[in-house]
């Protein structure tokens, strides 16, 4: 163990301010599910931006954007940064739709949307779907990578490590409910944003490293520096680049960055002030997430091949870690060895703050679904509300300790869990984006989209090695996304065009409530429909973050021209979405 007193004291309060802010939003969220879920739906923007922004900015976040460059540059992150396209149609296009559905979760909107039985099974399966399996998935992930930064840092057992973890984040999530969650974000975001900036800084400032002039000429980093890949390297340009930006965005459901918005992200519009409100929160949110945060753990993760370019030295210089652990991921954690402290302990408490606010977020929307979802709906439509809370808390119980159980014995690194997830929504984004605008689909649609989906991951995972579908133009696993996304997405159309859609009485109150404003000619449509200025805000808004993006790692390379050029752009892109907002 490395940390010393004054570590432990920095770590002590910032557990102290937490546990106080849970305790302090308690006395609201028992009055009713609609407070304990959404707040009442009386946060602002900002509020709400910053806490979307810190679930994201989870404890394997940080490991997995290191991994992915020690295995393949900072052009891997495409693999992830594809998704600001889908961010930026959720704010400009989807955030007021959510808000005026007026649900408490995302899966009501099946019953707004759909009719009949197919509706509420869809809801009622999806509740238990992802509010269990694919949400405990999840945070068995973000809790493998505590398993592994803890077993750097502190020589824990990860028993150990799950159980004290699980206490802890269980307890304030039940107590304060969505508010409480949402407050602590804003108060976690601030300490792990220092965190990531200071460990990057002492990781640039090694000797071996030589500052940033001496990282981006160090000659173990050819090929690894590049942001967009190699022109002339076809596999790595199709793999990490063309393919994430010309399908993976808009056919893959990823929490955090589903097609047309949904899971913990609508949550949060939904809980928002008004439409308004909405938008804000998400326009903030993929700047932040997009632009602002990746740039420290990129720093590490280049510094990292320098002091330690392969698993082997790692092992050398850490013999204890258990060869399950051992991955590219796990670098992030092994250079925060490196820290003074003091510091070190700040850093630690930044990830425990990332933890604990990605897990708070996902049990609170994973019994949003249990309770609202699935208990009131199909076993107690007439529990109180009183009930309905006790539900909510003991569910957050249960599904942190089946996030646990699946971090101490199937996952094994952060890479793992990112191709599963993707590869079990392949195929169903479109219809999402396409749900609110298309009458003809409906329930069936959305099952057997899910259902195909689902058999394609399986199967593709579990049978198919990736050598098989492999070419030299694209690697296994893109090969499998491809496959999987022209399946799921042929099953899905075809199945749309055989099956009736639903009533014309359900279609219409869908309408009349939501006012979609486009695709609805045959119904009584009084919604906004000017497609070319939303479209032109998501151009506008995916460039200029993109611009933020570049513009900071070309400051960080040194070029200073090419980094004014992109702030400029940058400036511009946020005066005309400014504009836009406003009105």
């Amino acid at each position: 163990m490395i940390l010393t007193l004054s570590d432990w004291f920095v770590i002590a309060v910032f557990f102290v301010i937490v546990l106080a802010i849970g305790l302090w939003a308690s006395k609201t969220a028992g009055k009713s599910s609609l407070e304990y879920f959404l707040a009442g739906k009386s946060m602002p923007w900002w509020l709400l931006g910053v806490s979307m922004v810190a679930t994201t900015f989870s404890a394997d976040t940080p490991n997995l954007v290191t991994g992915f460059v020690r295995e393949g540059g900072i052009a891997k992150n495409w693999l992830w940064w594809s998704f600001l396209l889908t961010g930026m149609v959720t704010v400009f296009i989807y955030a007021r739709l959510w808000r005026r559905s007026g649900v408490l979760t995302d899966l009501e909107f099946y019953e707004l949307r759909y009719g009949g039985k197919a509706a509420s099974f869809l809801r009622g399966f999806r509740a238990l779907y992802l509010g269990v399996f694919f949400n405990c998935l999840i945070m068995g992930s973000v809790t493998l990578a505590a398993i592994k930064i803890s077993s750097i840092l502190f020589g824990v057992e990860p028993i150990y490590t799950v159980i004290v973890a699980s206490i802890v984040v269980a307890s304030y999530a039940a107590l304060g409910g969505i508010k409480g969650v949402i407050w602590t974000d804003f108060f976690q975001f601030g300490i792990a944003l220092i965190g990531a900036i200071y460990a990057a800084y002492v990781a640039v400032s090694q000797p071996e490293v030589g500052g940033l002039s001496g990282l981006v000429s160090h000659e173990s980093l050819e090929g690894k520096l590049d942001i967009i890949p190699d022109i002339n390297n076809t596999s790595l340009m199709i793999s990490m680049f063309i393919i994430p930006l010309a399908v993976q965005w808009w056919s893959v459901w990823y929490p955090g960055a589903e097609p047309g918005g949904g899971g913990y992200i609508a949550q949060r519009m939904l809980a928002s002030k008004n439409e308004k409100h909405a938008v804000g929160a998400t326009l903030f949110f993929n700047f932040a997430h997009y632009a602002l945060r990746p740039w420290p753990w990129i720093l590490v993760g280049l510094a990292s091949l320098i002091l330690f370019p392969d698993l082997q030295s790692i092992k050398a210089a850490f013999p204890d870690i258990d060869d399950q652990y051992l991955g590219d991921d796990i670098a992030y954690p092994v250079m925060l060895t490196l820290l003074s402290p003091g510091w070190l302990g700040l850093v630690v408490a930044s990830l425990i703050a990332a933890y604990m606010s990605t897990i708070s977020t996902h049990l609170n929307w994973g019994s949003s679904y249990v309770v609202n979802d699935f208990y009131k709906r199909f076993v107690k439509p007439e529990a109180s509300e009183n009930e309905l809370v006790n539900i909510g808390r003991l569910s957050t119980v249960l599904l942190m300790i089946i996030a646990g159980i699946l971090a101490l014995t199937v996952l094994e690194n952060a890479s793992q869990a990112f191709s599963i997830l993707l590869l079990s929504g392949a195929g169903t984004g479109a219809i999402f984006l396409f749900r609110w605008f298309w009458w003809r689909i409906n329930a069936i649609t959305e099952i057997v989209g899910m259902i195909v989906a689902t058999i394609n991951a399986f199967v593709l995972v579990l049978w198919i090695p990736d050598e098989m579908v492999a070419t030299a133009f694209i690697d296994g696993f893109t090969a499998k996304l491809l496959i999987a996304t022209c399946i799921t997405t042929v099953v899905w159309i075809v199945t749309t065009l055989l099956t009736q859609p639903e009533s014309h009485e359900k279609l219409q109150s869908f309408v009349l409530q939501v006012k979609p404003g486009i695709g609805w000619k045959k119904f009584d449509n009084r919604g906004e429909s000017n497609l070319v200025a939303s479209l032109l805000s998501v151009f506008v808004g995916t460039i200029g973050t993109y611009a933020a993006l570049f513009g900071i790692g070309s400051l960080i390379y040194g070029n200073l021209g090419l980094a004014l050029v992109m702030i400029f752009i940058f400036g511009l892109s946020i005066f005309l979405i400014f504009k836009w907002w406003k009105k």
